[in-house]
């Protein structure tokens, strides 16, 4: 296995530094407003998601005129390895920016790319992404959310929850039962319903590990009137937006796992026999993934897809991840439960990695095994499409 890249790759990294070097922020750096939500962004940042949009390096992979270069899958890796070198993100509305504008690029009419995509993209506009439903889960085929076609408009009823950032949000790609006698993934449309329609409510919730700040909603739709063209394909067709939704969201995830672990060794500090032993399953687990995330890598380089490979990857990751938190709990003790895990050191850009409780970072992990594919769906796929064994 070649675990080196091209000069070619280098040189697009090194292009992205030069970028960086230049253009950074201080506010990136400086302890100053940071997001309250995963779709609110302070003024600061939206500047420079503007910037780096117009220079082509918001996403690498996209057009010119929506963000990127057209740039590799390689090229996307070194990209993300480099912001992660620096602990900031691209953008403060991610799943706006990763999720539902690049479900409209994929989906959407021409129209739907110039009113919603870049201004998202843009951060002149923020989204969130309205999939689960009370009863439902991770069960998008259940949803109950309905929309009724009435001349040139839907009217939506139904309820959301775990929406995240919605009370922040000016948009929520949002996903109803249009037909309600076809089979269940068959009778699922995609609707962009803008936050302030009449009818629209959203109540963002605390979470159990008590941040001042809240990210979650739960949102009602009460009679919502929403324009035909704010339909994301076709009647019916739902479900293979969803899937492309979660396909963009699932896209190199794994990378987001290795590089939490990679920190969480940078920062856990062990003590005695027993946790250096669990300092050394820690290490052994992220060389793992690197190396099975390299592979999977170098598979879609060649234009290959392993769904289920992708799916080994989100399991070992999260759960990965949980394993090193749960360890470094255990090695702080008492004082775990308080005491910032990190001292000396802020970024708005990831305000819990450098100021939460080793305790704080433990029970938000569990987040990890739910978005993008809980790990029981996760064991289930790999179980009939890796190991063959059959469905029950």
């Amino acid at each position: 296995m070649q675990l080196t890249f091209d000069a070619d790759v280098e040189a697009f990294r090194a292009e992205f530094i030069d970028f960086l070097d230049a253009h950074l922020p201080a506010e990136a750096e400086a302890e100053t407003e940071r997001s309250r939500s995963t779709s609110h962004v302070p003024e600061w940042s939206r500047r420079w998601q503007r910037l780096q949009f117009d220079h082509g390096w918001l996403l690498p992979g996209n057009p010119p005129e929506f963000g990127g270069r057209n740039a590799g899958i390689l090229e996307q890796f070194v990209h993300r390895e480099e912001l992660a070198r620096r602990r900031i993100y691209h953008a403060f509305n991610p799943q706006g920016v990763g999720i539902i504008a690049a479900s409209l690029l994929s989906f959407g009419t021409e129209e739907q790319k110039r009113k919603w995509a870049v201004p998202i993209l843009r951060a002149e506009m923020t989204a969130s992404l309205g999939m689960s439903e009370p009863g439902a889960g991770s069960d998008l085929a259940g949803l109950r959310t309905r929309a009724d076609a009435v001349d040139d408009h839907f009217v939506v009823n139904g309820q959301k929850v775990w929406t995240s950032g919605a009370h922040d949000a000016d948009l929520i790609l949002t996903f109803v039962r249009t037909d309600p006698d076809a089979p269940k993934h068959k009778g699922i449309s995609a609707l962009i319903i803008p936050t302030d329609s009449p009818g629209v409510v959203r109540r963002p919730f605390a979470s159990v590990y008590g941040r001042d700040d809240v990210d979650f909603n739960e949102v009602f739709f009460s009679d919502v009137r929403v324009p035909a063209e704010n339909l994301v394909g076709p009647v019916g067709g739902g479900w293979k937006v969803a899937n492309g939704s979660l396909g963009h969201e699932r896209t190199m995830m794994w990378m987001a796992f290795a590089n939490r672990l990679e920190q969480l060794l940078e920062d856990y500090h062990p003590v005695g026999e027993v946790n250096r032993d669990r300092y050394a399953t820690i290490v052994m687990d992220y060389q793992a993934l690197r190396l099975l995330g390299s592979a999977a890598l170098g598979q879609a380089a060649r234009g290959e897809r392993d769904i289920p490979g992708v799916s080994v990857l989100k399991l070992l990751g999260s759960e990965a991840e949980q394993n090193a938190l749960r360890h470094a709990l255990d090695g702080a003790g008492i004082d775990g439960l308080t005491s910032p895990a990190v001292t000396g050191r802020h970024n708005p850009y990831s305000p819990d990695l450098f100021t939460a409780s080793w305790f704080t970072r433990y029970i938000s992990s569990y987040a990890g095994t739910i978005s993008g594919g809980t790990s029981e769906i996760q064991r289930n796929i790999i179980a009939q499409r890796v190991l063959g064994l059959p469905a029950r």
